[in-house]
This record gives structure tokens, C-alpha cells and sequence, in this order.
């Protein structure tokens, strides 16, 4: 007897009326799924409202679709972008037309409407042959990348009324689970900002990061110079034979950021020490490497001091609500011998270095000593870096701080763009495979925790830097696709980590993959993928 198949949102109408917050999409057996999906009466369905970190990622996505819509009835000759994530916001730019107080206006009375309807948004399969009808027909280039996977036997679009766009990942059923939203006036283009998990009630004060979307622009220019802003086009160069070009550029633009920094911290007189950091899978450890190559041919030799060796006993290390250890917070450091330690070596003298026992969870003293000549520089690397309570007794005129991302400038689309955190984690994945020996489960089962982490230690200083650098390569996903793919299908659907997994596979099948044989040897990506100039 075959089993009955019905919607989500018809087999669990009542508990999505009920929830205290909107419902936009749903966990099937582990799979993101989209409300109208039709499943068996044994699945098992977990709902997603908007008060999680999944359900706030489809309100945006719904958000920006809305947006879309609403600027096709009023623009409709609008080339709108959808750039980067800025705080709680999406920095979005037009192509073709001024960005005005009163365009914005009128967009987000029209959006403020199209909420207020609540109108049904219908996800549409096609097979490839409508595809190919659809896009003879509309001459339209949205959602085309998908058509461009030879495998892809069904091509999905989503309508609102007689409006269209495509989205790899779900977004929403209705208009009016986006009730909290502004369009706001910023830098080059507008603001599309939304609520948080924390509240979604309000709209968080929107935090500025000039130093940061300077950094995203002036990649991101580069880029479109080379005519690679996106997935499609990137794949375009691979097919044609020509990404061991675009790879020499990608890293020749590399090259040339970090010797523009070490000339920065070389010109700065009285500048002692270099702190850096970064979130995770940042590439911190080859980026230093690398600049330490940079300050020596300016006459500096860099000398390494490693935070983690200043832990404090176990017995004084501070706990989180959940009564663990947690060695993130800048307490776990003890901070009052770091600096002692700081000021000793900047005045000439030399120092007995600590390693720390993790174990015993303990400082050792092996007669490591350490004296600084005058020509030497300290580079330091940690999550706390940026943080002034890390150095506090050091003068502010003796510090050169770095933050480092890996921060995405490649889009899949126009609306779709690619996570700087994915591609982190995709980075992750192969990482802790390669080198220490992880699943790509055991990596995404502490994802999470390690993104708090970063929101809490690292985010909220990166505005403190003296230079930002931008890890991220723009053909570097077509090279961990390779890496990335069998780690995340070993994945079962009974893991918990399976929709993550899917969610990531999804990202790279739109990649065509690139070798990494042609990476080159001091490239910052074999950091990850192993066999490069640089150890950790």
C-alpha cells in the first residue's frame, strides 16, 4: 500500500498557526525543505520559524525576493546586485541607476505592501525541456546557472503573482512572514536590513564596518575588471581553459596586499609588534608566514609569540552557562603576565617563555628564553588580537593590528551570493580531514559553537585594524569541491548534520571543478588541501 503524500503546511497547519513566531520552511528526515513540499506521513518534520539561525537565513532570502518584486513593478529596468552581508543588513548595489532617498522610499512602500497581502509565493519545477522553452521565451538569466548542470534533470523557480527569480536555497510561502525590514540609503548603493535571532521583533542598530566594506569593494572591483563576479562566469574560464591565468591573478593580488601591508608597518615608525586575527579557517598561519617574507625584505626579522602558551590554570579557567570551560574568553588568558612578558621584551630585556600543558592544563618552564634584537618585530596571532585588553600595557603607537577573512566576493547570481562563513567551513572540512584526522560530521556538529565564539571575540573588533586582508580566492571553492564532495556525501540522513551537508553539496555542484595540482605551492589555499611551502 502506497504511503499518502501531503504538504508540510497542510499536514502540520495547526502547529503552524499556533507557533509564537512565522514558520518559513521546514526539516525533513534531516533536509531543509520548503513548506509546499509534499512529504510521507512518516517523515519526521522538525518546523523552523524565524527565531533560529536557519529560519532567519529564509527570511532574508524571502526578504530579498520581495525586494526583487518590488522593484520590477516600480524599476523594472533596474540591475540590482545583491553584494555582501554588513552586520544585520544586506549591502546591495544598482548597476544602471542612481540610488536615491525617494527610489528607496518608493521601493519599500511597495514591499510594505506586498508583506501586507501576504501573497503565495509557488515554488515551480520545470523539467529541462520547459526550461529551455522558459528561457527561449523570456530571454531571463535568473536561475540559468542551474540549467547549465548537465545532471540537473529539474530547474526550480519561484513566482509571486506574475514575478519570478530563483533562489538555490528555500525561502518562504508567503509574503507576510517579513514584517520587520528597512531599505536604507549607504556608501555606493542601499541597505536591505532585517531583524535578528535575538529579538525579531526590532530592527538592531545597524553597526558600521567602513574598513570592511572597503575592503569587500575593492576586491570586488578587481574581480569585475577580470570579468569574474560570478559563478557563472567563473565556470565560463575554467571550460575555456583559462583559470591557470586567473589563478596566477588571484594570487599575484595576494602577493601584492601583503607587501602593501608590510610597507605600511615598515613606513609606521615605533611599530614593535604585529597582531593578527581572524575567525576561523581565515588562513592566519600561512598569511603570516607570508608576511613575515614581506617584512624581511624591509629589513625586519619577525619573531613569533604564541597566545595559546599563556592560558590560564586549569583551576582559574572561567566556565560558560553550561558549566564548561571556556578557553574563547579573553579571561581564559592570562593577560597580566602576556604583558609583563610584552614589556620585558620591548624594553631589551630576555624572557623565559611558558608552553602551556593542555593536558595538565598547566604552564612549563623549559628554558626557552627569548631576547629581541633591534631589528626584530613580534608577530602575534589569536582570536583576541584586535581586543586592546589583550596587550593593554603596551602604547597604542607599538601596535599594528590585522584582521583577516576569508571574505567572499563571488556570487552565484545577482540574488544569490556565497557565504563568507561557508566557504570558511568548506575550507574547515577539508582542513581538519587532511590534518587532523576529523569527519566532515565531527566539523559541522561544532560549527556552531565556533561562530559563537567569533560573534563574541573577534567580530566586534575587526573595525580596530590597521589593515584588513582578504584570504578568499576567487576560484578556491572549484578546488575544495573536489575535496569537500566525498567527505560531506558520507554524511547519512540519519546524522543529524545531514542538512548542512546537503545544503554545502548544493553550493558546489554549481562548480566546475578546478585541479589542485595547478594551486600554487605558496598559495594561501594549501594551507587546507597540504603539500605547501608554509607549515602550521
Amino acid at each position: 500500500m502506497s504511503e499518502t503524500k501531503r504538504k508540510i503546511s497542510e499536514f502540520l497547519k495547526e502547529q503552524i498557526q499556533q507557533s509564537d513566531y512565522p514558520v518559513v520552511g521546514a526539516k525533513v528526515d534531516n533536509e531543509y525543505r520548503n513548506l509546499d513540499d509534499e512529504v510521507d506521513e512518516n517523515s519526521t518534520i522538525e518546523l523552523i520559524n524565524i527565531n533560529s539561525k536557519e529560519g532567519m537565513k529564509i527570511y532574508r532570502r524571502t526578504l530579498i525576493f520581495i525586494m526583487g518584486k518590488a522593484f520590477w513593478h516600480i524599476y523594472p529596468e533596474a540591475h540590482i546586485t545583491v553584494d555582501y552581508q554588513l552586520s544585520n543588513a544586506m549591502y546591495c548595489t544598482i548597476e544602471n541607476m542612481e540610488v536615491t532617498k525617494e527610489m528607496l522610499q518608493n521601493v519599500k512602500i511597495k514591499m510594505q505592501e506586498i508583506i501586507k497581502e501576504d501573497l503565495k509565493i509557488e515554488k515551480k519545477v520545470m523539467t529541462r525541456e520547459e526550461a529551455q522553452k522558459f528561457y527561449d521565451e523570456t530571454n531571463s538569466s535568473k536561475g540559468r546557472l542551474q540549467f547549465d548542470i548537465i545532471d540537473n534533470q529539474n530547474i526550480n523557480m519561484y513566482y509571486c503573482e506574475d514575478y519570478y527569480n530563483y533562489f538555490y536555497e528555500i525561502i518562504a510561502t508567503h509574503t507576510g512572514a517579513t514584517q520587520i525590514f528597512d531599505l536604507e540609503q549607504y556608501s555606493n548603493g542601499f541597505l536591505l536590513r532585517y531583524p535578528s535571532t535575538q529579538n525579531v521583533n526590532i530592527l538592531p542598530e545597524f553597526k558600521e564596518t567602513k574598513k570592511l566594506l572597503w575592503a569587500l569593494q575593492e576586491y570586488e572591483t578587481i574581480y569585475k575588471v577580470l570579468h569574474v563576479g560570478t559563478v557563472y562566469r567563473l565556470n565560463k574560464t575554467v571550460k575555456e581553459n583559462r583559470i591557470k591565468d586567473l589563478i596566477l591573478l588571484s594570487e599575484a593580488l595576494h602577493e601584492k596586499k601583503i607587501s602593501q601591508i608590510a610597507d605600511k608597518i615598515s613606513a609606521r615608525k615605533g611599530v614593535k609588534m604585529i597582531l593578527i586575527a581572524g575567525p576561523s579557517s581565515s588562513g592566519k598561519t600561512t598569511f603570516a608566514q607570508r608576511l613575515g617574507i614581506q617584512l624581511r625584505i624591509n629589513g625586519l626579522k619577525p619573531v613569533t609569540i604564541s597566545v595559546d602558551n599563556y592560558f590560564v590554570e586549569r583551576e582559574n579557567t572561567p566556565r560558560n552557562e553550561n558549566g564548561e570551560y571556556d578557553f574563547e574568553c579573553i579571561e581564559a588568558i592570562d593577560t597580566e603576565l602576556f604583558n609583563k612578558h610584552l614589556l620585558a621584551l620591548l624594553n631589551g630585556e630576555a624572557v623565559e617563555m611558558p608552553e602551556f600543558d593542555f593536558h595538565k592544563g598547566t604552564k612549563k618552564y623549559n628554558g626557552n628564553k627569548l631576547k629581541l634584537e633591534s631589528d626584530n618585530i613580534l608577530v602575534i596571532e589569536g582570536i583576541h588580537c584586535l581586543n586592546d585588553k589583550l596587550t593593554e600595557k603596551i602604547p597604542k603607537e607599538q601596535k599594528y593590528k590585522i584582521y583577516i577573512s576569508a571574505l567572499t566576493v563571488l556570487n552565484m547570481d545577482a540574488f544569490n551570493r556565497i557565504s563568507t562563513t561557508d566557504t570558511r567551513l568548506i575550507r574547515r572540512i577539508v582542513r581538519d580531514n587532511q590534518f587532523r584526522g576529523y569527519s566532515a560530521k565531527e566539523t559541522i556538529s561544532t560549527w556552531n559553537n565556533v561562530n559563537r565564539g567569533e560573534e563574541k571575540n573577534i567580530f566586534p573588533f575587526q573595525e580596530e585594524a590597521d589593515s584588513i586582508f582578504n584570504t578568499s580566492l576567487i576560484y578556491e571553492l572549484g578546488v575544495l569541491k573536489n575535496e569537500a564532495t566525498p567527505l560531506l556525501e558520507k554524511i547519512t540522513r540519519d546524522d543529524s548534520e545531514y542538512a548542512e551537508a546537503q545544503r554545502l553539496l548544493e553550493i558546489l555542484r554549481y562548480f566546475e571543478p578546478i585541479s589542485k595540482d595547478i594551486v600554487p605551492s605558496n598559495s594561501l589555499l594549501k594551507e587546507f588541501l597540504g603539500g605547501g611551502d608554509f607549515k602550521g
